[in-house]
């Protein structure tokens, strides 16, 4: 039996699809030029697993290090907010990793899958009342929907979230990215499920604490403890924490972090 291999392939042989819904956001545009610069590599399932979403979906939440490549596609088709989402993984090895290629460290793991993950949110924010018939809201906003509504939230105050998103998604930005943040590292450090039952207690009165399900937080953790440079041990990376409070104190951390990450490259 044939060995099954990837396909690489750059963002230029790629279909991005939604990419006009995202034509105001000038920040998608930079951070698609940086995956084009660095001549970045999604791998593409064989011909023989096409359509297979289900062994993507596998190989995506399993092996989600961002040292590895971009995110397993069925297809030569990439959504346009997942161009977004790689792109701040890619910046964020590149700014944490101690040599190209380099195991990070967890602190660095989860802190960039935070960014990406709230510049999702982030993402709502500006698309809502811009780009109504964005395939991104149609599935997005509902599945933030599933996620509170199985956490308690009620119809009538997931609406208010996600209008208080749509006022201000630079604010919605930092507030999810603390919570993702706070939350795995604090979960890494646990030793057991009462640890982690009292550790998620912490969280229950956040803005965003209805969503905080929405994320595959035990893939987060189980990954950070097989391939971290530190296993998941209970260390703090100087490098990580310190970016983490530039962006606590920054009046715009998203527009920091463009600054720091890609203009400043």
């Amino acid at each position: 039996m044939p060995t099954l291999r990837f396909t690489a392939k750059t963002i230029d042989e790629l279909t991005i699809e939604d990419e006009r819904s995202f034509r105001h956001v000038a920040l998608y545009g930079d951070l698609k030029e940086v995956l084009r610069r660095d001549r970045y590599g999604f791998r593409v399932l064989p011909e023989s697993s096409a359509g297979r979403w289900d062994r993507a979906l596998l190989l995506n939440l399993t092996f989600w290090g961002a040292s590895a490549g971009g995110d397993v596609l069925v297809e030569d088709i990439l959504p346009a907010d997942v161009v977004a989402h790689a792109a701040w993984h890619h910046l964020a090895a590149r700014a944490l990793a101690d040599a190209p290629g380099a195991p990070l460290s967890s602190d660095a793991l989860f802190f960039g899958e935070a960014v990406a993950s709230a510049f999702d949110v982030y993402l709502v924010g500006r698309l809502l009342g811009h780009a109504p018939r964005s395939t991104f809201l149609a599935t997005q906003v509902p599945a933030m929907a599933e996620s509170a509504h199985e956490a308690g939230l009620s119809e009538g105050d997931f609406d208010a979230l996600v209008q208080g998103i749509a006022s201000d998604p630079d604010r919605a930005f930092e507030d999810l990215r603390q919570l993702l943040f706070d939350a795995t590292t604090s979960l890494t450090a646990c030793n057991g499920a009462d640890e982690a039952l009292a550790v998620l207690g912490r969280f229950d009165e956040h803005r965003f604490a209805s969503l905080l399900h929405h994320y595959e937080l035990s893939n987060w953790v189980l990954y950070a403890r097989a391939y971290a440079r530190d296993k998941g041990a209970i260390t703090q990376d100087p490098r990580v924490r310190a970016i983490d409070g530039e962006l606590r104190r920054a009046n715009v951390p998203v527009d920091w972090l463009a600054s720091q990450w890609i203009e400043g490259r």
